[in-house]
């Protein structure tokens, strides 16, 4: 039987319900990304949350525009998440699609000009 949760790139129905676990756990800037990018506020696309992509989750993700944007806290900064970051960057450009990043602190202190670079990369595309 045919699963009903949709499967994308590769990503399991034990992914998915993850997924749903994780969009209930969002921090204070992922929160306020979502609220910056639900209901088509940036340039009329859809996006989602917490969304699989093979064996990863991406913070939020538009498949119209084959964009991923991701909400960096500190503990990226450490060298080995810092690497392990790169590595999962590098597998997801590899299915076609892009990254964008943003830190908490750009989410949170500078939301006007994080939804202008978003724009304007829907826009370039």
């Amino acid at each position: 039987m045919k699963s009903k949760i949709p499967q994308y790139y590769g990503a399991n129905t034990k992914a998915s319900k993850n997924a749903r676990r994780l969009r209930k756990a969002q921090t204070k800037a992922e929160k306020m990304m979502w609220h910056m990018l639900r209901d088509r506020k940036i340039s009329n696309q859809k996006f989602r949350r917490q969304h699989p992509v093979g064996p990863f989750f991406v913070d939020f993700y538009c498949h119209e525009a084959l964009l991923v944007i991701e909400v960096d806290g500190d503990v990226h900064l450490i060298k080995e998440v810092k690497d392990r970051d790169e590595e999962r960057q590098e597998y997801i450009e590899n299915l076609g699609l892009r990254v964008l990043r943003f830190t908490n602190a750009e989410v949170l202190d500078e939301p006007d000009r994080v939804v202008i670079e978003i724009e304007s990369f829907l826009k370039s595309r």
